[in-house]
């Protein structure tokens, strides 16, 4: 019979490459990750590792198991915390991952009510912004992800994140419009809005990766392409950067928020662009209560925030 802790055993050797590194990252000893691969080399019947050199490699039979695992150990987790939930034992463990204005926006007042209303269950939160931190729901290595997506704008065009989600369970939070920023001197600092054509000839900082692409085809919608002269993943650096009058800006409301932006003014812009922020998890994990009270604090947090 192959045991859930043998297959975790065989993500982290396939996922550092040596018996040694897994032993590091699981915690254990180096002979005890070496006795649990026998162990489940032998339930398999067949061999799951090729040793070379100091290095390991996934053999077919090791790949289909590691390719099965995320979802066999979440559909375990589940299983251990409903069951705990149904046996009446009040508690819970959550792992979220959020994008940063989100952790610092949302996320304290979310899990501020959720150990109010459950002092037993127990969060823990780390930081990435999709798509990586979907890859970490998928990969069992988080139960909730706070993420966020872009509408289409273009007709016909699919939102961006929309296909890449379909096999997760979508919770909606709230809409969350860009503005735009620039330096309190610039010419138009004191406009009701601005239409994004009206920043053709600007220097722009833009944000990370999902951000700065949804950047450009907004630009390029308005019949201009931006001359991008920084980038950067840190919010308070593009509004610092901003504020000193190197370029503008066009940021999520809850980034700002999140940042007090001295020396730069915000503008409504025009057409309205906005990201969806979402909460997802997967399906067996959305039947978890405690997961399942992460993701109704993350959408009433919205109302209050």
């Amino acid at each position: 019979m192959i045991e859930a802790r043998h297959l975790r055993v065989l993500r982290a050797v396939a996922a550092t490459g040596s018996f040694s590194a897994a032993a590091r990252e699981l915690g254990c000893t180096q002979p005890a990750v070496s006795q649990q691969m026998k162990a489940l080399e032998g339930s398999a019947g067949t061999p799951l590792l090729i040793r070379t050199g100091r290095e390991m490699r996934l053999t077919e039979a090791g790949e289909v198991l590691v390719r099965h695992a995320s979802g066999i150990l979440a559909g375990l987790t589940a299983a251990e915390e409903e069951v705990a939930a149904i046996a009446g034992l009040r508690a819970g463990r959550v792992r979220l991952v959020s994008f940063p204005s989100g952790s610092s926006t949302l996320v304290p007042t979310a899990l501020a009510a959720l150990r109010a209303a459950h002092p037993g269950t127990r969060v823990s939160l780390v930081e990435a912004e999709p798509p990586r931190s979907i890859e970490m729901l998928r990969e069992g290595d988080c139960d909730v992800a706070l993420a966020f997506r872009y509408g289409g704008g273009t007709p016909g065009r699919q939102a961006d994140g929309q296909a890449e989600w379909d096999d997760l369970v979508v919770r909606p939070i709230l809409a969350d419009r860009l503005v735009g920023l620039v330096p309190e001197g610039h010419r138009l600092a004191g406009a009701g809005s601005v239409g994004m054509a009206e920043l053709a000839e600007e220097s722009w900082i833009a944000g990370c990766p999902r951000c700065r692409r949804q950047l450009v085809d907004v630009c390029e919608e308005a019949g201009f392409t931006p001359r991008i002269d920084f980038a950067t993943d840190d919010y308070p650096a593009v509004v610092g950067l901003v504020g000193a009058g190197l370029g503008v800006a066009v940021l999520p409301e809850l980034a700002i928020e999140s940042v007090r932006p001295r020396g730069a003014r915000t503008v409504a812009v025009e057409p309205a662009v906005e990201r969806e922020i979402v909460a997802l998890t997967l399906p067996d994990l959305a039947k978890v209560p405690a997961v399942a009270a992460t993701l109704d604090e993350l959408t009433r947090a919205a109302t209050r925030a």
